[in-house]
């Protein structure tokens, strides 16, 4: 028998990670072709951070409440579920509603809990696998045999990114992180270089590694004033795949030099996108990562684990910028 109402974790106002509050809410309502979930760990990301802070409103029809993936167990199945059945354990990538004991999910976004994983790492697994295929293979067009550059190499995302790209056969992984800790952690997990952003000019870094070539994918989450470097980065015919904008909206870009190389500037969101494109990504996910995860390839990694109830510490943890790999909520 499921309760009537449930724990979850309200943004009380813009603002900084104490703003998330514990509070009680209704237990949400399924439409058609929704699961509920009783959620064992969500997953803390950037957008949620943004969201806080009053600069991400959740797109029409979604949740309040933070939390883009989760990881738990089917307890209850909407009208027209046909693949999944109570008991189920699966994690699954949401538009919102995450920090809290049950949530919906549309079903084709859910995917299985791969072979000998826990549910802490499958949590680890939605928001930053979505987000990389969409991006690496389906906006910036990656294939076998070319190289990439990964900004935030560190983060969810960019850790992610790193074994993805070696999943697909890259030539060369370069990734940029704050520190040289950060720096030899990605090249313990496929990058041929870490590059300090801090202590090193990534153009310039990137020139010398590829003899003037450049690379063929730059991932960034950084933005504006990134913009100028990752042109000068781009091998011919290279393309630029902006997911975030953390170092702001706008920026310049030398457009004679991007005609010249033939360069593609392009980005994408992926939260407002609809249940039927994310469930295309969460079957390539399925077909294609799924087994590398099963058999030890690819690895969830987790940098901390908290209780629903400190979700403030989570978001400070994030707030720092010293994790490595994903931030985790337990119910």
């Amino acid at each position: 028998m499921l309760p009537q109402d449930m724990t979850v974790i309200e943004i009380s106002q813009p603002g900084g990670p104490e703003v998330l509050k514990p509070a009680r809410r209704p237990m949400p309502q399924l439409g058609a072709g929704d699961v509920l979930i009783k959620v064992a760990v969500a997953g803390v990301n950037r957008p949620d951070i943004v969201q806080r802070e009053g600069r991400y409103p959740p797109p029409p029809g979604a949740s309040d409440i933070p939390g883009l993936e989760v990881a738990g167990e089917i307890v209850a199945l909407g009208p027209d579920v046909t693949r999944w059945t109570l008991g189920d354990r699966v994690t699954a990538l949401v538009t919102g509603g995450g920090y809290a004991e049950y949530c919906p999910a549309p079903a084709v976004q859910c995917l299985p809990v791969p072979n000998g994983l826990s549910l802490e790492e499958a949590a680890a697994l939605p928001e930053n696998w979505f987000t990389v295929w969409s991006n690496i293979v389906d906006r910036g067009q990656f294939k076998a045999g070319e190289s990439i550059l990964i900004h935030g190499g560190a983060s969810g995302i960019g850790v992610a990114a790193i074994q993805l790209a070696k999943l697909l056969g890259a030539s060369k992984i370069y990734a940029t992180a704050g520190t040289d800790e950060k720096c030899r952690y990605c090249e313990s997990i496929g990058a041929a270089r870490g590059i300090n952003y801090k202590t090193e000019d990534f153009p310039a870094a990137i020139a010398a590694l590829t003899d003037n070539r450049g690379v063929d994918v730059v991932l960034d989450m950084v933005g504006g004033k990134y913009l100028p470097g990752n042109i000068k980065s781009l091998a011919d015919a290279g393309r630029v795949v902006v997911i975030a904008i953390q170092g702001g909206a706008k920026g310049e870009a030398d457009l004679g030099l991007l005609m010249r190389k033939r360069l593609t500037l392009t980005g994408s969101t992926l939260r407002p996108r609809p249940v039927a494109f994310k469930g295309e990504i969460a079957a390539a996910l399925e077909a294609k990562v799924w087994p590398a995860i099963a058999r030890g390839e690819i690895k969830a990694i987790i940098d901390s684990r908290y209780p629903l109830q400190e979700a403030a510490k989570a978001h400070a943890r994030l707030d720092q910028g010293s994790h490595i790999g994903k931030v985790l909520l337990t119910v």
